[in-house]
């Protein structure tokens, strides 16, 4: 068997490595059996020539002998190595020089029987330098792992000291250990999951239902039929949630699942669980409100890797996307005291009315709602409910929504139509007859021109129109806008904008044509009574506080 070069970073030293050591490599050493076994880790390595080699060990150490104690009949030889295998010896390396030239027959039995590594060497190896190296490396490797165990400490005491949320510990626990890691809570929703080497679909693919097949524990142990590594998170008796640590997944990088998980990995999730713990009693915000934010400000500003992973993030936070309908709705409260309150009730209220939804903050006074829908459920009567909710609960509410979305991947289009929505709604807009709520149909001249009213090129267009007539009446304590917005709603109709304006007919010929002449327009076109409404018009909401 060729050396190689070992490394042991962040687990413990195998046979398997200590079979690759030069200094053992050059004894040719053959597994006669428990080939499938030389992952088991090393503790120390124990020379002897004792019959009973048992009794002066403790467990995990490679046993190295030239065979010259091994009793003659098969009997003796199985109890040698059922004392071996009785302690947890990690292996049994004989030597092929001396008594024997192949490994004997009741031996090897007797090692397959009990699942015991025996490995030949067929040449002299000098035992005592295989020792030296080998606890030089043992012992190295254990100052390392300390050295790492340290520096997890201080990485969850800073984090703990700096005030970080559940993302942030979850996010740290996964770079430390290269695993994919997530938060759940009591009723198995995926709150959390950052994913290390593999996808959010991968690692929250039918996540209830693995979740619900893997048991929970009071300690940090491994556990299902995955083998999560998986924490409690509880304080004094009261338990919020569980954190999972998930096994590498085969691959190119990773030929077979890992195995169990190493003590640093342990100590990670044990700390991930505390520094959870003080996040939770240290920020006011539950972790179900914070995971529907994270998620719902991913799909608005699509920062998810694909379609895929916002399915599984959504589905595995109990809201259902297979076959179903989205619309978003947005909801922007009067003051920003409002909006944690607001965010609870409304959440509450759909919970109690079976509506699905995600509910989150999406700035200082906005809420964002989206409603998963089924097939032949109508959206309407939803969002009519949950606005005359949310006015009742905070007179002055503004309530917008959004055009239906058939997947997650037209929810951030949907966001936008119902963000120029409510863009477009000026404060204290009436609402519209029948509903208490704001959509897409609404949206006239006015509103647009309002939704428009920050560019510079509208407020142009405003002052070039009307600029000098606006100027004209500051300066001479005349009325003429007022008289040509009569003239102007009144369709071209003179009496009427007469009536209107409470005036003679030749007054307002009057100051029509003094219009005409201080504008240079002709009020008789069509075309330029519109440019002259639509100008009015933008002047109008341009002077909205």
């Amino acid at each position: 068997m060729p050396g190689r070069d070992l490394d042991t970073v962040g687990r413990p030293i195998t046979v398997a490595d200590v079979l690759a050591l030069p200094v053992l490599a050059a004894g040719q050493p053959q597994v006669v059996t428990g080939a499938a076994r030389l992952d088991r880790p090393v503790r120390w390595v124990h020379i002897t020539e004792l019959t009973d080699p048992a009794s002066f060990l403790k467990g995990g150490e490679l046993v190295l002998t030239t065979g010259m104690p091994l009793p003659d009949e098969p009997a003796g030889v199985r109890r040698y190595v059922d004392e071996l295998a009785d302690i947890g010896a990690a292996a049994l390396v004989i030597e092929l020089v001396r008594r024997y030239h192949r490994p004997p027959d009741a031996l090897a039995h007797a090692c397959q029987a009990r699942g015991l590594p025996l490995i030949t060497l067929a040449r002299d190896v000098n035992f005592l330098e295989v020792t030296q190296v080998v606890h030089a490396l043992i012992l190295g490797s254990q100052a390392d792992a300390m050295r790492r165990t340290q520096r997890v400490h201080e990485a969850f005491t800073a984090l703990t000291l700096r005030g970080a949320g559940p993302e942030d510990v979850v996010r740290a626990a996964a770079e430390m250990s290269g695993h994919t890691v997530v938060l759940e809570n009591l009723v198995h929703q995926a709150l959390i999951c950052q994913p290390s080497g593999d996808t959010v679909e991968a690692a929250l693919a039918d996540w209830e239902q693995r979740s619900r097949a893997t048991p929970s524990a009071d300690h940090t142990t491994v556990l299902g039929p995955e083998s999560w590594l998986a924490a409690p998170v509880e304080y004094q008796g009261e338990r919020w949630g569980r954190v999972a640590m998930l096994p590498t997944p085969p691959g190119p990088a990773a030929p077979s699942a890992s195995g169990p998980f190493g003590p640093e990995d342990v100590t990670v999730l044990e700390r991930t669980a505390m520094a959870l713990t003080i996040a939770r009693l240290t920020h006011s915000d539950p972790w179900e409100r914070t995971a529907h934010r994270s998620v719902l400000r991913d799909l608005v500003e699509q920062r998810h890797r694909s379609p895929a992973d916002a399915d599984a993030r959504v589905t595995a936070l109990g809201v259902p996307t297979k076959g179903s309908r989205f619309l978003a709705v947005l909801v922007d409260v009067p003051h920003e005291d409002d909006r944690t309150k607001a965010e609870e009730l409304l959440s509450e209220d759909l919970r109690k009315r079976g509506s699905q939804a995600l509910v989150g903050l999406l700035g200082p006074t906005r809420l964002g709602i989206l409603l998963s829908l089924r097939p032949e459920q109508p959206w309407r009567p939803v969002v009519e409910h949950l606005s005359r909710t949310a006015l009742d609960l905070l007179p002055g509410t503004s309530v917008s929504t959004g055009s239906e979305a058939t997947d997650l991947t037209g929810v951030a289009h949907s966001f936008r139509d119902a963000t120029r929505v409510a863009e477009a709604t000026e404060p204290d807009q009436p609402l519209p007859p029948g509903r208490s709520y704001h959509e897409r149909s609404d949206i006239g001249l006015r509103r647009l021109l309002f939704a428009l009213r920050e560019d510079t090129r509208i407020q142009d267009y405003a002052e070039r129109r009307l600029g000098r007539l606006a100027d004209h009446d500051a300066r001479h304590g005349t009325d003429l806008l007022t008289t040509l917005r009569h003239y102007l709603d009144a369709a071209g109709n003179k009496t009427v904008a007469a009536r209107s304006g409470g005036l003679s007919r030749e007054t307002v010929y009057q100051r029509l044509r003094t219009i005409e002449r201080i504008l240079d327009c002709d009020l008789e076109s069509g075309e330029q009574r519109t440019e002259l409404h639509v100008a009015l018009t933008a002047l109008d909401v341009l002077r909205v506080r």
